[in-house]
């Protein structure tokens, strides 16, 4: 975790179409307040807060890169999509990847979810399993503009990006005919 909190500190933060971002502002000053709101809740119930919990200094709606750590599967932070700059992390016994899976899909979102490991077996079968629409592997929102984006469960419907993102601007119809000649 020291780790992960180390090179978090060293994200960029600032204007969206500066190439050398790595995070920018909220869309929305509702949501802001929203997940200044999200980390409150969390630490109320007991997690612990690693960094950030708040909206960054000055001007813009900037939410600080936020870690917490020891979130517990029935916390808020575990079972609501934040939609911003907020990583939980919550302990687990080693070696039981299959526990894991279960605790990752026993909510009802599936944006996004991440494993680090060393053992590549372990990565694909939670990749395989893990019931969200995009699963990182030693790393965590690289993306790729070939590369679908989307959800399962309640965290959307389609794909951006990608050629599965075009489906979205088709209407597919089938027209059966019978016709005697």
């Amino acid at each position: 975790l020291e780790r992960v909190v180390e090179e978090t500190k060293k994200m960029k933060i600032g204007d969206p179409l500066d190439r050398s971002t790595q995070h920018g502002p909220q869309n929305h000053l509702a949501h802001l307040n929203k997940l200044v709101e999200y980390c409150q809740i969390g630490l109320k119930e007991g997690a612990r807060l690693l960094l950030g919990g708040d909206r960054c200094t000055g001007s813009g709606l900037y939410m600080q890169p936020t870690i917490f750590c020891d979130v517990q599967d029935d916390m808020y932070l575990a079972k609501e999509e934040s939609f911003g700059p907020i990583m939980v992390v919550s302990k687990f016994d080693a070696g039981d990847v299959e526990g894991v899976v279960i605790r990752a899909n026993n909510t009802e979102y599936g944006l996004a979810s991440g494993v680090f490991t060393k053992d590549v077996n372990k990565a694909l079968y939670v990749a395989e399993n893990i019931e969200a629409g995009t699963c990182f592997m030693n790393t965590y929102n690289k993306t790729d503009v070939a590369a679908p984006f989307g959800g399962f469960k309640r965290s959307g419907f389609g794909k951006d990006l990608g050629k599965e993102a075009l489906n979205e601007y088709l209407k597919t119809k089938t027209i059966t005919i019978e016709y005697n000649v």
